[in-house]
């Protein structure tokens, strides 16, 4: 076996590890959706984490992975393959099935999102359907503009972004490309549905619903935290070699200063906002610091992360307030402020503390201009398809259960089973 062939193994071997990783979040997020919702609908979020990945898994392999990495000619969307990935060499060598699991695992958490937000009233068979279309369309879309070499990544000579900007759009790990387009899609199913029941009173006050189980909340965020050690130094895509090395240590450590920042920003702005420090807020601002790193965990500074996270964290508190009480859109885990608010507030860091061309770092504006645009563009097409396959949903066949299957729970209703006996 020749240095090279070792090489490629190592590299394999991480990437399939990273996988992994990523593929654990969805019990993460099945546990933290579930935790942050009310008992008798637990099965049935339960359920929707399991379909995301089922549908995400034979839908990106048959269709999706041609759109986002096969080849075209404008950057707007790759060609259809039909399931044949032959089409794909990999630069470095690694094998096409294990790129491919590899980004089916993202695909998944960016369906995954959206449910959250759209928990405890959504028809069972309607999320199915609209899950379809993110992992089959609107994400693949997205990613073929960035990761699969489109216009919004093209830095070559001559290429849109470089005679606008003297930069490329970068995301490293997906602030925009998977977190904000969940959570706009999150934010406009949520308004496509309506709030829950008994959400708001007559004088259109926000009344809290808690939650049935901060402890498995809680559980699902400490393994969200953990499988982000395969979603940002995973898409290094190699471990061996010195650069290989230094840049994953590098993206481990920022990852996680940004994720504690982001739980102690959330921490005490609510215990100074709200007269004590919220545990719910907490766990979502620990979430709200890894979403933002994600796009610059390469580019920025250790202490460059400690700030992302930490005004992350302080961002999230306001966000959430805002989007519940003055917007009166009924997001019951928080995903819209969590992935698309914070989302796009890390990307958008990203070109101002980026290391190498930061404006902070004496770049100028050209990569944060960059940054804008590319984000701009990501989720206007995230809202503009979220609208219509949301709205066309709600108009064709319906999108929100009858009254008395949400009063006493989709579980029974909808699968004939109960989480809790």
């Amino acid at each position: 076996m020749t240095i090279q062939d070792l090489s490629i193994s190592l590299d394999t071997v991480w990437m399939l590890l990273a996988a992994m990783l990523v593929f654990f979040m969805q019990p993460g997020f099945a546990l933290c959706e579930a935790g942050f919702t009310r008992s008798k609908n637990t099965a049935n979020i339960l359920f929707k984490n399991f379909v995301d990945f089922m549908f995400g898994s034979i839908l990106f392999w048959l269709l999706g992975f041609g759109f986002m990495f096969g080849s075209d000619g404008a950057g707007f969307i790759g060609a259809p393959h039909f399931g044949d990935i032959s089409f794909f060499e990999h630069p470095a060598g690694l094998p096409t099935e294990g790129f491919l699991i590899f980004q089916t695992v993202f695909c998944a958490t960016s369906a995954t999102i959206v449910s959250g937000a759209m928990a405890e009233r959504t028809k069972f068979s309607m999320y199915c359907i609209y899950s379809l279309f993110i992992s089959l369309l609107i994400y693949p879309v997205s990613g073929h503009w960035t990761w699969g070499g489109g216009w919004l990544c093209n830095g070559e000579e001559g290429s849109f972004m470089m005679d606008t900007f003297g930069y490329a759009f970068h995301d490293f790990a997906g602030s925009a490309i998977v977190h904000s387009v969940g959570g706009v899609l999150a934010f406009v199913g949520a308004i496509a549905l309506g709030p829950r029941l008994g959400k708001y009173g007559k004088d259109g006050k926000s009344r809290a619903i808690p939650g049935h189980n901060l402890l498995t909340a809680a559980l699902g965020v400490f393994i969200l935290w953990f499988g982000w050690f395969g979603f940002n130094p995973g898409s290094q895509l190699a471990a061996s070699g010195e650069v290989n090395r230094v840049a994953i240590s590098h993206v481990f450590l920022t990852t996680n200063l940004a994720a504690a920042a982001g739980g102690i920003g959330t921490m005490f702005t609510s215990w100074i906002k709200y007269g004590k420090p919220s545990f719910s807020l907490t766990l979502n601002g620990v979430l709200a610091g890894l979403v933002a790193i994600t796009a610059g965990c390469d580019l920025v500074s250790p202490l460059g992360a400690s700030i992302i996270g930490l005004l992350a964290g302080i961002l999230l508190v306001f966000s959430i307030e805002f989007i519940d009480s003055k917007l009166h859109i009924d997001d019951p885990v928080g995903a819209s402020s969590v992935h698309g608010v914070c989302g796009i507030f890390g990307t958008l860091m990203t070109g101002l503390l980026a290391v190498d061309g930061g404006t902070f770092y004496g770049g100028g504006f050209g990569f944060f201009g960059a940054q804008c645009l590319g984000v701009l563009a990501i989720d206007v097409w995230a809202a503009v398809t979220g609208v219509v396959l949301f709205f066309g949903i709600k108009k064709i066949a319906g999108l929100r259960v009858d009254k008395r299957i949400e009063e006493e729970g989709l579980d029974i209703y909808e699968h004939g089973e109960s989480c809790f006996n």
